[in-house]
């Protein structure tokens, strides 16, 4: 359930925070006053697109704020997210919005706008002004229809994409691998000329680094050795000036007294601890400049060897393993192409048992579509029936399209008809902007009966209806706020009349200011306000007693219905 909203810097919200409650909550306002800005604030927390406009006169940044009570669901969302939890089961999630930049945020855990997305997907369902327009799409039609079917249809739905890919990449593999007998030839030679070139280095990983590193000492070994020398005539005992020479001359000098002192003792330590060490670097170093002595036949071995790695280097990756890897795949192709009738023929009989994987796929998930589009179109009926189509006869067809796609073979369409004795017709023929919306409606009552999403919004539900057909989407709409937590905006007293929580989005100006803000009613104040929507200019006590007769009308039904 959406327990609370809070708005900052949006369009004409300077700062405003609602609390929500379960059932029914209203909202109305005059025409202009900002009521679309709860389903845009809303859908901007949830992903939607930020423009610059929307950003308030003066302000470097906007904020959304959503509060959600979760289920055990969310609550597996979340720790699939890698998400904390609140200690109280709520979920926040907010939106900071400014020019060119967006931070979301879900429990203060910085996230980003999928994972919004895929956890909004289970807290809350949005019913635009504009989205009953969708039910002229026959795509839409089946997307209502798979939405309905459940769990094991999901699963069914799953093993057809499953199998169409397959299909796909099968096709696909076929046309890429069909050549005739000359490109064939062509291919296979190419194939073995590269491995043999390949083999015949005789590659061995990690070969090519210690090669350039051979490679440097040779190019750099007349310096190397030069300044080794010099360093080591300066630490060796060759010379009378070396450092080991006089380190030796130092050491015999203290071993003359160190026998006199303990202290005396511990420097004779130390200073043998140095000589050793000096001792260890003039070996080491003369090995190394011992290894530095190369002729020019090892120089040129190297060189060639080098040359040849990078060659194939560049040719057929950036490293030796990679140079590796082409050639066994060149072995790959050319075992391919040395029986390249059988190998398309193992090609051809994969498709046709994947084909044949398909269909069977297809038919299963068709026959579940089928016999939940009977279910579904019985239960639609009733619905609309209830929304005031006295006579409507109405049909989900579930035919067999010409091609399989990744969700079947079906093709889905609702049929309808609103006059006795008319047959049934798409609903793009015969329905009208209002008779759209009460579908949409009939639609979402039935669908919300079947998921565990628990907050509904409807924006203008209402749109083309009137009258005795207004009570009927106000039934309508109270019977879903029993299982569901629904906010609905609307222009309709009938609708309004039978709140459980009334609010009014209102707008505010001075001489350099608008502000929209968004309150909920005491019972006076709704019924003032549906005096108005009744056409009230002023409350009168006729208008007031006609806004008291709608409520006791819309309680009367709450307490026939509970």
């Amino acid at each position: 359930m959406l327990t609370s909203l809070h708005v900052k810097n949006l369009a004409l919200m300077e700062e405003t925070e609602v609390e929500f409650g379960r059932g029914l909550n209203i909202l109305t306002g005059e025409t202009g006053a900002g009521k679309s800005l709860l389903i845009g604030s809303v859908n901007l927390a949830l992903g939607g697109k930020f423009e610059r406009d929307m950003l308030r006169k003066g302000a470097e940044s906007a904020l959304v704020e959503l509060v959600f009570t979760g289920d055990e669901r969310v609550k597996e969302k979340l720790t699939e997210l890698e998400l904390e939890q609140s200690e109280d089961g709520s979920v926040i999630i907010s939106r900071k919005m400014s020019i060119g930049k967006n931070v979301y945020r879900i429990n203060g855990e910085t996230v980003t706008a999928k994972q919004v997305k895929e956890l909004a997907e289970l807290l809350i369902d949005i019913h635009g002004q504009h989205e009953h327009q969708s039910l002229l799409h026959r795509k839409k039609h089946m997307e209502i229809l798979d939405a309905y079917c459940g769990a094991k249809f999901k699963k069914e739905a799953e093993a057809v994409e499953s199998a169409y890919r397959e299909c796909r990449d099968l096709e696909r593999a076929l046309e890429e691998e069909a050549m005739d007998e000359d490109a064939k030839e062509r291919e296979q030679a190419l194939a073995e000329f590269e491995l043999q070139e390949i083999e015949q280095a005789r590659l061995i990983p990690g070969e090519d680094e210690e090669l350039e590193q051979r490679y440097r000492l040779m190019v750099n070994s007349k310096k190397i050795v030069e300044n080794l020398s010099e360093s080591y005539q300066y630490t060796g005992n060759d010379s009378e000036n070396g450092a080991g020479g006089a380190l030796s001359r130092a050491l015999r000098s203290l071993r003359n007294v160190s026998g006199l002192d303990s202290r005396l003792e511990e420097l004779e330590g130390q200073l043998s601890e140095i000589d050793n060490l000096l001792a260890d670097y003039n070996r080491d170093l003369a090995e190394y400049m011992d290894d530095c002595e190369f002729d020019d036949e090892d120089y040129a071995a190297v060189e060639e060897r080098l040359n040849q790695l990078n060659h194939l280097k560049e040719k057929y990756g950036g490293t030796i393993e990679a140079v590796i890897a082409y050639g066994e795949e060149r072995q790959k192709l050319l075992d391919k192409l040395g029986d390249y009738d059988a190998y398309m023929q193992q090609l051809g009989d994969q498709l046709a048992a994947a084909r044949a994987r398909l269909e069977e796929a297809c038919g299963r998930l068709s026959s579940i579509r089928g016999k939940n589009a009977a279910v579904l179109t019985r239960q639609l009926k009733e619905a609309l029936v209830h929304l005031n189509f006295a006579a409507v006869e109405f049909e989900i067809a579930v035919e067999r399209a010409r091609t399989i796609t990744a969700k079947g073979w079906d093709d889905v369409e609702f049929l309808i008809s609103t006059n006795p004795g008319e047959g049934l017709k798409a609903l793009s023929q015969v329905a009208s902007g209002g008779e759209l919306s009460r579908i949409m409606l009939a639609i979402k009552t039935v669908l919300a009966g079947r998921d565990d999403i628990d907050t509904l919004i409807f924006d203008e539900i209402d749109t083309g209806i009137s009258g005795r057909t207004a009570w009927r989407v106000s039934e309508q709409l109270d019977t879903v706020a029993r299982a569901h937590q629904v906010l609905c905006i609307t222009h309709l007293p009938q609708i309004a009349a039978m709140a459980d929580r009334h609010f009014v989005i209102e707008k505010s100006s001075t001489e350099d200011n608008t502000i929209t803000d968004i309150r909920m009613l005491k019972e006076e104040e709704s019924l003032g306000e549906l005096a108005r929507l009744l056409g009230s200019d002023t409350l009168t006590p006729a208008a007031l007693s006609n806004a008291k007769e709608m409520r006791l009308q819309a309680a009367a039904h709450k307490t026939e219905s509970h």
